[in-house]
């Protein structure tokens, strides 16, 4: 018996790469952060904050979720399978790449968060102008969604 499974909590480390292929699958890829704290040894020697990148991939509907939802910032629960390939870059060296193959993906970051980081930082929230105080204001596609 054996096993091979992988199981990630991480920030997203850039907006994630969206590609449709052979007849309009969705694949995406992204980079997810994991963190270890840094702390301090009994003879008092200080050891460093240790950050490792993993490359996710992700499929189909996962992937399609990914491209919707899924942004720079973001803290994300991953549960997949680690794959290994090779190839040869343009110097013909033989280049090889671990990667998880993300079988579920859970997003951590709540929802007034990730819609934030979703907005450009230069442009702030447009406001109506001069709205009276007793008509209240339209609720937004956030706030009367479910999920």
């Amino acid at each position: 018996m054996s096993l091979n499974k992988v199981m990630l909590i991480g920030n997203v480390g850039a907006d994630p790469e969206i590609r449709y292929i052979d007849g309009g699958v969705c694949t995406a890829s992204l980079s997810l952060a994991t963190s270890t704290p840094s702390y301090t040894l009994p003879g008092g020697t200080v050891v460093p904050e240790r950050t490792e990148w993993h490359r996710i991939q992700l499929w189909r509907r996962l992937a399609e979720v990914t491209e919707r939802y899924v942004h720079k910032g973001d803290k994300l629960f991953i549960e997949g399978q680690l794959r290994t390939r090779s190839y040869t870059d343009k110097k013909g060296i033989t280049r090889y790449v671990t990667e998880v193959w993300a079988e579920n993906l859970e997003m951590l970051t709540p929802k007034s968060q990730s819609t934030q980081q979703a907005q450009p930082a230069a442009q702030p929230a447009a406001q109506p102008a001069a709205q009276p105080a007793a008509q209240p204001a339209t609720p937004t596609a956030e706030e009367v969604l479910p999920f």
